[in-house]
């Protein structure tokens, strides 16, 4: 079990709840043509987001070096299993890092003027920037 969070581009995702709860149910059937780990498939912006986030919260799936580094360090629980596509970012973290995890990619997501959806329910919660 992880604590899952996505960030996505507000240009390509609906405003309407319902609507937007359709395209992440597409969005999250990891249907682009690459691999998602990525990160040069996302727009520039989550590009951004991703590189940020990723110094806080590395990703589990692209350094065997890094994932034994923290490992050994005992701060593993901060690696993160990303999936990368070009409208999104979908982040599994450690539930021992949910507040952290939380705060840290929501407060990205409006600094960095890209979409935040809370994917633990259908009502989480959902932030486009201004």
């Amino acid at each position: 079990m992880s604590y899952d969070l996505m960030v996505f581009e507000p240009s390509k995702a609906p405003r309407d709840r319902r609507a937007f709860m359709q395209w992440y149910d597409q969005e999250v059937q990891w249907s682009e043509n690459h691999d998602y780990n990525d990160p040069l498939v996302c727009s520039e912006a989550l590009q951004r987001l991703y590189q940020k986030l990723s110094e806080h919260f590395p990703n589990m799936n692209v350094d065997e070096k890094v994932f034994e580094a923290m490992e050994e360090a005992g701060t593993d629980n901060r690696l993160t299993d990303y999936s990368l596509g070009s409208a999104v970012i979908y982040a599994a973290f450690a539930y021992s890092v949910t507040e952290d995890a939380y705060n840290t990619m929501r407060n990205l997501a409006i600094q960095l003027k890209v979409g935040f959806f809370d994917v633990r329910s259908e009502d989480g919660e959902i932030i486009f920037p201004d």
